[in-house]
């Protein structure tokens, strides 16, 4: 199994989801090598073993760097947008950049890469240098795995390689699209170009929902029967209940994730408006860090509830644990979500919760209150009805644990289990 990320050290909900899955199907019986980028050694390994990519020396790919490159099937260009460049001219600079990729490659054949595991600036020269150290973690360990099971774009060349190398069936698990992060016109068609290789490379495809299943479908062409919806699920394993003393008497809403258009954190700005207009003793937070974070802190300064709205930045652990204990409401109003765990979790901890109608989890939960990312009235009235009638609030607080309590990762591995064994001949 390829992923990027796994607790403690997560960046979203990637690492969650394959902590739970790799559990999940741990209790079904499954051995599972995850393969990491950068593994910190802190890693809960008791229900897999975690290699570190970061420790692997690249020795072992192939034969040749030629015939490495021609059976992964892809060359890592930094650009292939030039303009002002005729076919022969762009045919002769991609030939250089060939030679050019095969002469950096034999350098470093045999060294180990220092990945970062991070997201940052270099992350497409990451994610190339991941699928050549995933194709040698693929050949060492041939004789130990009956499939490759590959999470999100980041890992898709990895899968790719791993298995033109060895053989074995590829199964790729869609947790986001490039459709999910950004408009239709703005999105990054290099990411684009890698999650529709890994999708058509892969012997079948796992999304998050129907939501996302229908996106791979329609967006990707990828054919109906190649792709399976199997829904996240939440991890009970190791919850305590956390007591935390409170320094304000206000109720408190709260969001918390990624602070990107993708989660729609404006909207919730704008309800929180819309509330305070009514009632005052209510604070609202927003947990998370993102590219969007100054430009919210401006549209909150804007709107003159700073004094209302408190930013806390990125949580991680028992700091989450301990904002949904202080939450009297969570909300999650993304513009466009495959799945979302942080609900399952606020209701775990028995915090009613708000969705959008536009989030893969609204397909399973019954006891969620669900709303139209951009319908900030909706969302205002609902928030307000939370705080202020108790009834309300007390039943979705005990029918969501109640329902949450169902989902659990055993199920979902289950159903992973038999898309393992639809693909081994």
């Amino acid at each position: 199994m390829f992923g990027w990320e796994f607790p403690p050290y997560i960046s979203g909900g990637l690492g969650t989801a394959c902590y739970g899955m790799t559990k999940g199907l741990a209790a079904n019986g499954v051995e599972v090598l995850f393969v990491m980028p950068s593994a910190s050694g802190d890693e809960d390994q008791s229900a897999v073993s975690i290699i570190n990519a970061s420790d692997v020396p690249v020795d072992t790919v192939s034969t040749s760097v030629e015939d490495f490159l021609d059976k992964v099937r892809f060359v890592h260009i930094h650009s292939n947008m030039v303009p002002y460049v005729d076919p022969q001219a762009f045919s002769d600079m991609v030939d250089e950049e060939r030679k050019r990729q095969v002469k950096s490659f034999s350098v470093s054949h045999g060294q180990k890469y220092k990945f970062s595991g991070k997201y940052g600036a270099n992350l497409m020269e990451e994610v190339a240098r991941y699928a050549m150290v995933g194709a040698t973690i693929a050949l060492q360990h041939k004789d130990e795995f009956d499939v490759i099971h590959a999470h999100d774009w980041l890992t898709y060349l990895a899968g790719v390689a791993a298995k033109e190398l060895t053989g074995k069936p590829l199964v790729v698990h869609v947790h986001a699209t490039s459709f999910d992060r950004s408009s239709d016109d703005r999105i990054d068609t290099r990411v684009y170009d890698i999650e529709r290789k890994g999708m058509e490379g892969a012997d079948k495809v796992i999304a998050v929902s129907e939501l996302t299943r229908n996106i791979v479908i329609n967006r990707y062409g990828i054919a109906p029967d190649k792709v399976v919806a199997v829904h996240n699920a939440v991890d009970f394993s190791g919850r305590t209940n956390i007591q935390v003393e409170r320094g304000v008497r206000d109720k408190v809403v709260t969001f918390l994730g990624r602070i990107t258009f993708q989660k729609g954190p404006e909207y919730f700005i704008e309800a929180a408006a819309k509330v305070l207009k009514r009632c005052g003793n209510v604070r609202f937070v927003m947990a998370g860090s993102g590219d969007m974070l100054n430009r919210c802190i401006r549209h909150v300064a804007r709107l003159g509830i700073s004094d209302r709205f408190h930013f806390t930045g990125f949580l991680r652990g028992a700091d989450v644990q301990k904002m949904f204990a202080l939450s009297d409401v969570y909300i999650m109003p993304s513009v466009s979500e495959p799945f979302g765990i942080s609900p399952l979790e606020a209701m775990q901890t028995n915090v009613p919760t708000i969705i959008s109608k536009q989030s893969g989890v609204a397909e399973v939960l019954k006891y969620a209150i669900k709303v139209d990312f951009w319908d900030v009235d909706a969302m205002a009235d609902a928030i307000y009805g939370l705080l202020n009638y108790g009834a309300m609030a007390d039943m979705a607080a005990r029918c969501g644990y109640d329902e949450v309590n169902t989902l659990k990762w055993n199920n979902a591995a289950y159903k992973i289990k038999k898309v393992y064994e639809s693909v081994i001949k």
